[in-house]
């Protein structure tokens, strides 16, 4: 191989990145309809918050459950253009939530929904990683980056849109699934005649001499963190809106608004997470996102609303720092399952956030949405576990 192949082949591709990052902007935003809507569906079908928990764990479990035997086969016979393949699951989803008239229908259309995730996560985090030139961190962060744009985007074009015409609105979403199936079947083009090649010669990392029960721990250490993360983002995600009506009387459009504002701080710290991990370490970064805001969720449950704002939006950014560094750690300890590790963590936080979902619906309908803030505002002490976490950088072959 020439000195101008190889550096093709080491170089970071900035135009994939965008592809990818884009796409997951695309994928997140009709994901985040499903709970943006919510208000909508309790009215139309008069449920309880135990049953509008139901529905994003019917989402949420297709798509953890299938991300990582995703991943897996795809670190042994990779599927250039599975990519695009799986969003045709999410346009069948979304029609079938236009026009569904039942509850029953409902968690249907939100399990196709999660079905198109399930394939999109896991591959898209593996062209990342093709496409990084071995800035992992800054790969990471621009792909998840898309994904938190697109989840704020998902809230914000659901005030406007599904609030005023209503369920059948959400057809026009089918267009937006389109469109991400176009740049994913490009995507797939690079993958298969670019990506393909970067795979075999892509040997950058290699073990970092751990024991085998040292990485088994570090990764339960892991699995612990994203559990803390995204229990309590789901804490927001699926019940902010309840949270602020009921205790500010806000309108829904209002309080679709600030949940906007807070996915968009979580957006930014996503796109702070990864660099800042290839620069100072990975688990400097895991220790200070996770446990660094344990003292702001203290103080969320008792703050008015101009504080609420305020508290909601240094949360995000913070805890959402983490997620790019963890994923890229993990990817550290087990090189090789690069599928693996991204289905079975993209895939992990989504269950979490279906099961965190179902939970704490059931705990707001025995109790109030202001208690399950309480409750879950001593999540993020999870972080002190990161003191378990091995201190490595992934050394180079030469």
């Amino acid at each position: 191989m020439t000195d101008a192949a190889a550096s093709k082949i080491h170089s970071t591709s900035f135009i994939v990145l965008l592809g990818i990052g884009m796409s997951h902007m695309l994928n997140d935003m009709m994901q985040a309809v499903l709970p943006a809507i919510y208000p909508t569906l309790q009215q139309q079908f008069h449920l309880s918050f135990a049953q509008i928990g139901l529905i994003t764990l019917a989402s949420q479990c297709t798509a953890s459950l299938l991300q990582p035997a995703v991943g897996y086969v795809s670190d042994i016979k990779p599927r250039p253009y599975s990519l695009a393949a799986g969003m045709v699951a999410t346009l069948f989803g979304l029609v079938l939530l236009s026009i569904a008239g039942s509850y029953p229908l409902v968690l249907v259309a939100a399990m196709l929904v999660g079905v198109g995730s399930s394939v999109f996560h896991p591959e898209s985090s593996r062209v990342a990683r093709m496409a990084s030139g071995g800035r992992y961190g800054l790969a990471q962060s621009l792909f998840q980056v898309g994904g938190n744009v697109g989840s704020a985007l998902g809230p914000l074009s659901a005030a406007f849109l599904v609030a005023t015409y209503g369920q059948r609105s959400i057809a026009w979403y089918a267009g937006v699934a389109l469109l991400a199936i176009i740049i994913l079947f490009n995507v797939g083009t690079w993958y298969k005649h670019h990506g393909l090649t970067r795979i075999k010669h892509h040997h950058g990392e290699r073990h970092s001499h751990l024991s085998k029960n040292r990485i088994v721990w570090s990764l339960i250490v892991l699995l612990a963190m994203v559990f803390s993360k995204f229990v309590y983002l789901t804490s927001i995600g699926s019940y902010y809106t309840f949270y602020l009506i009921h205790n500010f009387g806000l309108s829904v459009q209002a309080a679709q608004i600030h949940l906007f504002f807070f996915l968009g701080s979580v957006a930014v710290g996503t796109l702070l997470g990864g660099p800042l991990g290839d620069r100072i370490g990975r688990k400097y970064v895991i220790w200070f996102s996770i446990l660094g805001a344990l003292p702001f969720t203290l103080m969320l449950p008792y703050a008015d609303l101009f504080w609420t704002g305020i508290l909601s939006v240094i949360i995000g950014m913070v805890l959402a720092s983490a997620f790019p560094a963890i994923v890229v750690y993990a990817q550290e300890l087990l090189p090789g399952r690069v599928g693996m590790i991204a289905g079975l963590f993209f895939g992990l936080s989504f269950g979490l956030s279906g099961l965190g979902a179902a939970v704490l619906g059931a705990l707001a309908d025995d109790t109030s949405i202001a208690f399950v803030y309480k409750v879950c505002s001593y999540l993020p002490a999870i972080g002190l576990l990161a003191v378990f976490l091995p201190s490595f950088k992934a050394k180079k072959k030469t």
